[in-house]
């Protein structure tokens, strides 16, 4: 019995729409990029896609990972469940790993004793704030526990990252970024076509 064009269209979008979801939950997920504390590596309007399956697929309704390709590593861009408020997503850079002692000091950033090479970072301000003032130009030493990851954005005076909260907990690692799909220039009211395809790293 040939079946109707309705029930042929209906089931189409309804298996789009459960590739679309299953896609979005284990594959990748497109993610806006709402400040500037990830300059000049990504631009408030640029758009994102993350690979979600690249640090493990996570089992519904546990913390449990399977078909884990890679743990996230110093140098990825990765989103995250904020720590004090897991309804919202942050964008950092993986600077330390569990087993990493991690150091600020006027502004450069030790791991392990010997000072990160940085050529993404950006600073906007000369000042150096001393640490019975403030945590963003000196901190540490921090060790990061198992588990942890120490983050911090590559706006390096313009962002409130692990200096200021803590580590986040590799099981709240949502997928590293990949690439920029789209980005829009709200000041100008133009899209900046130039960031279009960029590979994130």
């Amino acid at each position: 019995m040939k079946k109707s064009k309705l029930r042929e269209y209906a089931e189409a979008i309804i298996t789009a729409l459960i590739l679309a979801l299953i896609i979005r939950a284990y594959v990748v997920q497109a993610f806006k990029i709402p400040s500037g504390s990830m300059k000049p590596t990504l631009l408030v309007g640029d758009h994102i896609l993350v690979l979600k399956f690249i640090y493990g697929t996570k089992l519904p309704f546990t913390d449990k990972r399977v078909l884990v390709f890679t743990e996230p590593k110093r140098g990825d861009i990765i989103v995250f469940r904020f720590p004090k408020d897991r309804s919202r997503d942050f964008i950092k850079r993986v600077i330390g790993v569990g087993g990493d002692v991690v150091e600020e000091r006027n502004k450069v950033v030790y791991v392990n004793g010997k000072p990160l090479n940085e050529p993404y970072v950006q600073h906007t301000d000369n000042d150096i704030r001393p640490l019975s003032r403030d945590v963003r130009d000196n901190f540490g030493p921090v060790y990061v526990p198992e588990g942890k990851l120490f983050v911090m954005g590559d706006n390096r005076d313009q962002s409130y990252d692990s200096r200021y909260w803590g580590f986040v907990d590799i099981k709240d690692v949502k997928g590293k970024a990949f690439i920029i799909y789209w980005s829009w220039d709200s000041q100008r009211h133009l899209p900046r076509l130039g960031r279009i395809g960029k590979l994130v790293h």
